[in-house]
Formats: C-alpha cells, structure tokens, sequence
C-alpha cells in the first residue's frame, strides 16, 4: 500500500530538513546551506550538506543523497511506514491507517482541488479578457497600484456578477463535488445555484503544500448593502484557523528570515510582497487562532503581528495576544507592531517604502507581555482595587503560559512592574540593621542601570542573592547549598563571595554592603513577591533555590557549548564533536 503524495508532501512541508537532521547531526549554518560531519562514515573534514529550501540532504564523501525520509531510514534503520510515523507525529499530523474511509478521502481531496484550479484559472482569465467587467477590475487594480506582476505573483482573478461559471463547470464535475467546494450556493428561491465570489475580486488561498483550497473575495465597486470582504466557508479541506494566506510562500524562506510578519488582510500581503518584504502572512478573517500561532512556530522564531492603526486592529491586536501568550517558548518569540493611527501595512509600506518599514517595525515593535502589561496599566485608574484586579488578570494570564520557565518570568515581570505601586518598603529597608552603609565600592558603580539592561542571567543571580540575604540563618545553618553556585557578573559574584566568607565566620549580622546594592537586588530580583509569600515555608524557598540554581547551571552548560559549537565550526574536529553531544545530554538531565 502507498502513502498519497500529498500527505507525504504535507509532512515534508511542515519540517525542515535541518530540524530532523540536527537531533542526529552537529550542523552549522553557512550561506544558505547547513554543513556537518556525514553521519555516513568517520571523517574529520564535512562533507555532509543541507538545503531547506531545496528540501534535501547530500554526502559529498559517500554520495548518499535525499530527504528527511531517507535520512531517517537510512541512519536510524527504519522502514519507510515507520520513517513517516515517525515525520508525521513531528508534523502534527494524523497517521495515515489506510482505511475506506482515508482512500475515499483521498479521492474527494484531489476533486476539491481540481475544482478550485479550474475555477481560479478562468477567473484569472477574466481579468485578461477584454469586456466592461474588465475594465472595471483593472481600474480598481490600478487605482490599488496592483500590475500584471501582482496578478501573476498571487494569481488573481476576478469573478463577474453575471458569472455561469456553476454550469460551465458540471459538465466536468458533479454538482455535490461542486457544492462541497463552497464557491457556490443553492439559491432555493430561483433553485439554482449562485457563484459566491461574483463581482470580486478573488484571492486564491493555498495550502503548505501548495494546493488551491479556497478563495478570499473583495468587491470592486463600494456597495454598503454587501460585505466588502467574504472568504470561503468551512468545508472538509479548508478551516479558516487551520490556514494562514501566503504561508505557502512564506515557509519556503524561512531559513533567510527568524521572523514573520503577521497582518490582517490580502491586500497587506500584497503590498509588503510587492516591496521585497516576503515574509508576510495574514489570517482569513477571524480571530487568530492557536493552531496558527503553532504553525507560525513551525518555521519562524519570532511572530511581528501587526494589524491596522485603529481601535478595531487594537482590539483585534489584544485578543491575539491574551490568546497566544500561552505558547511562549525561551526560542519562540511574539510580538506586536502598531502603526500610526488610519494607516495599515498596505498603505504604510506604500508611502514610507520597504527600509522605513523595517526601521519602524525594528524601533517600535513590542513583546507580547509587555504590551499586555501595558494595556492594563493604561486602562486603569491605579486606585489599590482596580490594581488589585489587574494583578489577578495578568497572573491568570501568566500562569497560562506552556512553559514553566517563561512562566516564572513572565509573572515575576508582572508583579515586578506592579510592585513600583507599593507604598510599602522592601525587606531590605526594612531589616537594614543588619548591614553598614557602606561607602559605594568601585565594584559596585557600574550595577546601577535601568531594569531593561539587565540580562536574564543577571535577574536570575539578583534573585538567588535576594534569597539568601533574606534568609542568611538559615543558610548559616545550611552552607552546603553554597557550594558550587555559579554567578557569571563580576559584581554579583564578588557580593557573593562575601556573603559566603561572612557566614563561614558566623559573623553575618554586620556585612559591609553598599546599601544602593541592596536597593537595586529588591527592586530586580523577580522572585521577591513569592519569597514574601513563602517567608516561614523554607522547602518552598529551597524548591525556589534550586531552580534558579539549576539555571544558572544550564546558562554554564550553554555558553561552553557554545564556544564549542564556535570552534567546530572552525575545525569540525570529532572530539569537539562528542563533547558538544555530552553537554548537551547533560544539558537535558539537568
């Protein structure tokens, strides 16, 4: 039995050659191909090559050659079924059984897309064709600044109001086939079925695999009795949250780009694509959905999502994300882009031009918590009640977050940010009785910055102190969990350092601090409202402890992986080799 070509075809869409090549394979980046060592045979120089976008791998030492298929079974020993279970599960995708039911499937799916080709090549046609529909469509496609290069590019069409286009069509496929398309409607009333695209301008939307599958379309002459915009309905091939228009385009290049460009409407694509901003995606009006965000995820590390400069994209904007939040990742990252108020992508790439675009989005983009964080804040009166409604908003918010990391950080910028609301004092200040002020020592001078210069390696060291300042009897009683911690600042090291020999000396009540340190460790450790909360819980604070001990310890394993991956990619030595896949196994242990 044979798997169709095309769910073979959408797994190898959806996974780039590198990405299944590199859980097995140390790969560097070079140009537009990644490099490493064959994975064939031993051998000190690479000769081991991979190309996404041509989607294959090639061993100039063995000459094996081939696809994410056959790599598979080539290196682990598999067969071909258990080589596209195993892709297939990657992808996201359900297994292919074989069953009636897959083959009937089958059969209907290569129907539904021959309709659409048919019918998106006679639409494309109309706009060729000389008649007084044509020359309304190719006005409106001037006054849009769209030319023959757009059309050809997007395949535009344009579907007239007098279109017989159902009839033409039956002669060749079934009116069921026809009818479970969506392009058209039974019109009970005159009992005949209705082009739902007539007097539009047509968008083809395509699948990853680039397949017609359905059909955005807009009126060419303003008419408020009718929507400006109709896409098609939901039909057993095509769910509007399942797809994104262009990302068959946009995935193809997504080794040149980390991020993506997520806009509202056809037109937006359009226009960016027209000024060498390739990629661009947009959704097909509705909501933005998880399973896009994921998809999105699939190909790109950072997600630019950038609606209309009014308040419907705002809102539209904060639904995004409130919605997508919950699928950060420490590599993944969302984002947001408004542009000045009554402008869109479309018209603001059109006056401003691709370099001023790029230098707006570049300064003005915000990360996704942050934009939330402020959404609320600018919202709010700031009265305690309303503060105090916010801040269970954004942790419900937070502790939706996947990922636990992220998590952690997300709520602790949230409670971080809402802290500076406090009329209180912090611990520090008040407990200060236990440390002199003392004059600001030169290793101190250079810690005074604002909260954004801070790294998240430094927040995590600020924390782990913050932890340990607050509870020097107990770390008096338990000098073991001093051992082997890891501070990679110099300040923060060398504070340590002495906190350490002070407790050693049993002489922690009277530590020479500068006291501006100890304000800045309360102002930026994060973990300070759940050490507050957690003051007499010490297996909670030790739990706290040791996590941050623990990433400290990761952040150690990935900056020597890293010098080393550097010089492998030098030397591609084979020692060198081993040890990056040693700490990287240790990595995942710890």
């Amino acid at each position: 039995m044979k798997y169709p070509k095309e769910y073979l075809e959408e797994i190898k869409s959806r996974l780039k050659v590198s990405t299944v090549v590199s859980k097995f394979v140390a790969i560097k980046k070079r140009g537009k191909e990644f490099v490493g060592l064959s994975p064939f045979k031993n051998e000190k120089t690479p000769s081991f090559t991979i190309n996404d976008e041509k989607g294959f791998y090639h061993c100039f030492s063995t000459g094996e050659h081939g696809n994410i298929f056959d790599f598979l079974m080539k290196t682990q020993n598999l067969k071909f079924g258990e080589a596209v279970r195993n892709l297939a599960n990657q992808a996201g995708l359900q297994p292919y059984r074989f069953t009636k039911l897959d083959e009937q499937r089958e059969k209907d799916w290569n129907i539904y897309t021959e309709i659409y080709s048919t019918y998106i090549k006679r639409s494309k046609k109309n706009i060729i064709t000389s008649n007084i529909s044509n020359k309304k469509v190719l006005d409106y496609l001037k006054k849009r600044n769209l030319d023959g290069k757009s059309v050809e590019e997007f395949n535009l069409g344009y579907v007239p109001f007098d279109s017989k286009t159902f009839f033409e069509l039956n002669s060749q496929f079934e009116e069921k086939s026809l009818k479970d398309s969506g392009l058209f409607y039974l019109d009970e009333r005159k009992n005949e079925y209705v082009d739902r695209f007539r007097g539009r301008l047509v968008f083809p939307i395509y699948s990853l695999t680039g397949k017609a599958i359905a059909l955005g379309g807009r009126i060419i002459e303003e008419n408020k009795k009718i929507a400006k915009y109709v896409n098609s309905p939901e039909t057993n091939f095509f769910k509007k949250g399942n797809n994104l228009y262009n990302l068959n385009k946009a995935r193809k290049i997504s080794n040149k780009y980390d991020e993506v460009y997520l806009v509202e409407g056809y037109m937006d694509v359009i226009k960016l694509y027209n000024n060498q901003i390739l990629n661009c995606v947009a959704n097909l009006g509705t909501a933005l959905t998880n399973k896009q965000i994921l998809l999105l995820g699939q190909f790109f590390s950072e997600i630019i999502i950038c609606f209309d400069g009014d308040e419907s994209g705002y809102q539209a904007a904060l639904r995004a994300a409130e919605n997508s939040l919950k699928f950060l990742q420490p590599e993944k990252q969302i984002s947001f882009l408004f542009l000045p108020n009554g402008e869109d992508p479309d018209s603001f790439v059109e006056s401003k031009g691709k370099e001023y675009f790029l230098k707006y989005s570049n300064d003005n983009k915000t990360q996704i918590h942050k934009f939330i964080f402020n959404h609320y804040l600018t919202k709010s009166k700031k009265t305690p009640t309303e503060l105090a409604m916010i801040e269970k908003k954004l942790s419900i918010l937070a502790n939706s977050i996947n990922d636990t990391v992220v998590k952690k950080y997300v709520l602790g910028f949230f409670l971080d940010q809402l802290s500076n609301f406090l009329p209180s004092k912090s611990n520090f200040l008040q407990n200060n009785y236990r440390f002199k002020k003392a004059r600001s020592l030169e290793i101190t001078k250079n810690i005074y910055k604002e909260t954004q210069k801070f790294s998240s390696i430094e927040i995590k060291e600020l924390s782990l102190l913050y932890i340990i300042l607050n509870n020097l009897d107990f770390f008096y009683h338990r000098l073991d969990l001093l051992n082997d911690l890891l501070f990679f600042s110099k300040e923060n090291k060398v504070l340590f350092q002495l906190v350490e020999q002070s407790l050693k000396n049993g002489n922690y009540n009277n530590i020479d601090i500068d006291i501006k340190y100890l304000d800045n460790i309360s102002k930026f450790a994060t973990v300070k409202h759940i050490v507050k909360k957690n003051d007499d819980n010490h297996s909670k604070l030790l739990e706290i402890f040791e996590d941050i001990k623990k990433d400290l310890k990761t952040y150690s394993l990935e900056l020597r992986i890293q010098e080393l991956e550097s010089k492998f990619a030098e030397d591609f030595n084979q020692n060198t080799f081993n040890e990056i896949r040693r700490l990287k196994k240790e990595q995942n242990i710890n």
